[in-house]
C-alpha cells in the first residue's frame, strides 16, 4: 500500500511552492518538506521527464516529418512549422512540450499502480511496441481491434472486467482514412489517453495529443524507449515509497 506522504528535499522548493503555500511548521529538523500524494500529482516533474530527451533527439529520431501537404488535417495546424518540399514539418519545440506532459502522465499513473495499455496498427513497427510492454510488465494490442470491448465489456469477457487506466497508441488510425476505433471507445468511458498524431490526424479526442511521425520504426523506437523509460522511473517510486 502505498504511503500518502512524499518527501522532498529543500533544495526542490522553488518547484513546490508553485503547488501551494506550503507553511514553514511542514517542515521537519531532517531538511525536509511532506506533501500530500494529491500535490505531488500537480509536481511539475516529479520524475525527471524533462531530462529524458532533447529537442535534438527528436530531430535525430525524424519525429519532425509529416505527411505530404495534401493529406493535412487543418486540426492539426497548430502544431506544424511549415513544409518543404511538399512535406508537412513539426515545430519541435511544441512536440518535446507535449510528449513531456505525456511522460510525465505515463510516469503517475505506474506510480499509482494504473494498468497501461499500448496501441499500434501495422505490423512493421508491433514488435517493437509488443517488446516495449512486455518489458514495462503492462499490456500492448497490436492487430485489429473490435468495438465495444471498453464499452461493452461485461458482456465482452462475460465478468466484470477493470479496464485499462491509461491508453497509449502509437498511431492514431487504422489506416489511412479511419481513427482507431479504441480511441473513441476510451472516450467514451472516460480513460485518459496518449496518442502519436501524424500531420492527417484528429488530436481532439485524445487527452494528451502529441505532434509527430507515427511511421517512421526509428521514431516509434524511439517513442517506447522514452515511455518505457518515464514508466519505469513511476514503478521504482512506488516500490521506494511501500
Amino acid at each position: 500500500m502505498l504511503k500518502n506522504i512524499i518527501r522532498y528535499p529543500f533544495n526542490n522548493l522553488n518547484s513546490v511552492r508553485k503547488l501551494s503555500a506550503l507553511s514553514q511548521s511542514q517542515a521537519d529538523h531532517k531538511g525536509f518538506v511532506e506533501i500530500t500524494r494529491d500535490e505531488a500529482l500537480q509536481h511539475p516533474d516529479y520524475f525527471s521527464v524533462h531530462n529524458l530527451f532533447t529537442v535534438k533527439d527528436l530531430f535525430d529520431a525524424r519525429v519532425h516529418y509529416g505527411h505530404k501537404e495534401g493529406s493535412l488535417d487543418e486540426r492539426m495546424l497548430p502544431y506544424i512549422y511549415g513544409s518543404r518540399l511538399g512535406h508537412v514539418v513539426f515545430d519541435l519545440d511544441k512536440t518535446a512540450e507535449h510528449l513531456r506532459q505525456a511522460l510525465n502522465i505515463a510516469a503517475h499513473i505506474a506510480y499509482r499502480g494504473g494498468i497501461i495499455l499500448f496501441f499500434l496498427r501495422g505490423s512493421q513497427n508491433s514488435h517493437i511496441v509488443e517488446c516495449t510492454a512486455k518489458e514495462c510488465n503492462e499490456y500492448a494490442h497490436t492487430r485489429f481491434w473490435r468495438g465495444g470491448i471498453f464499452t461493452n465489456s461485461e458482456k465482452q469477457f462475460g465478468a466484470v472486467t477493470r479496464l485499462p487506466d491509461l491508453c497509449i497508441f502509437l498511431n492514431t488510425l487504422n489506416n489511412v482514412l479511419t481513427q482507431h476505433t479504441a480511441i473513441r471507445d476510451a472516450a467514451k468511458m472516460a480513460i485518459a489517453t496518449i496518442g502519436i498524431v501524424d500531420s492527417n490526424c484528429n488530436p481532439n479526442l485524445i487527452t494528451y495529443p502529441v505532434p509527430g511521425n507515427d511511421d517512421s520504426p526509428i521514431a516509434i523506437e524511439f517513442y517506447c524507449k522514452l515511455f518505457k523509460n518515464a514508466i519505469m522511473r513511476g514503478k521504482q517510486k512506488r516500490l521506494e515509497h511501500q
